[in-house]
């Protein structure tokens, strides 16, 4: 037999959910290394707090498994729902701390790699991001993270925030801008001076 020895390579999110709903266990643990990775670092970029944004995935994926056996195939992407899930779970936990965003508590990634001096360079520009990004209004920060964090297109961004993409554009227009005025006197101290964009 030739059997591939990994099924599920190139199987859309969709497939892998129906899979799972059907009992297949492989396909679970599959499109949980797919997407957790994902998911995770959004929660984490939304909230700056490692524990929280574990918990919130974590939610976010039993919530996934929850609903596998009622997905419907070509409606929505299994990506874009989640993404929308946890921007959700993400937006409660902000309202109910805004105000005192407890960036002190942000545990250092232990990550051999880098040098102590990058560490501390990265780390420190992710808590301002974090801190400037606290400071827009939750729907421009959502915005603002899910385009240029996440990479998402404004229509899938529309799909995940429930609005037009002509609202996406305009939150994340103010959301940059907003941001842009809030860093504008610690570029120097971040480091930004040496690798400013083409």
């Amino acid at each position: 037999m030739n059997a591939s020895p990994d099924p599920f390579a190139g199987a859309e999110d969709a497939a892998l959910l129906v899979a799972y709903a059907n009992g297949d266990g492989q396909a679970a643990r599959y499109l949980t290394a797919r997407l957790l990775p994902r998911v995770l670092a959004q929660a984490t970029r939304m909230l700056g707090n490692s524990s929280e944004a574990e918990d919130v995935a974590q939610d976010a994926m039993m919530r996934l498994w929850k609903i596998a056996p009622e997905w419907r195939q070509g409606e929505a992407q299994v990506s874009t729902w989640l993404y929308r899930v946890v921007a959700n779970l993400c937006t409660d936990r902000l309202r109910k701390r805004r105000g005192a965003v407890p960036l002190d508590q942000v545990a250092e990634p232990p990550d051999p790699s880098p040098s102590a001096v990058a560490q501390m360079q990265t780390q420190a520009r992710m808590m301002a991001l974090s801190d400037a990004l606290a400071q827009l209004p939750e729907r421009q920060a959502q915005a603002v993270s899910l385009r240029h964090l996440e990479g998402l297109a404004n229509p899938e961004i529309a799909q995940i925030m429930d609005i037009s993409v002509r609202s996406v554009e305009s939150l994340t227009a103010r959301g940059k801008r907003a941001l842009a005025d809030i860093m504008a006197g610690r570029k120097a101290e971040l480091g930004y001076d040496d690798d400013e964009p083409e």
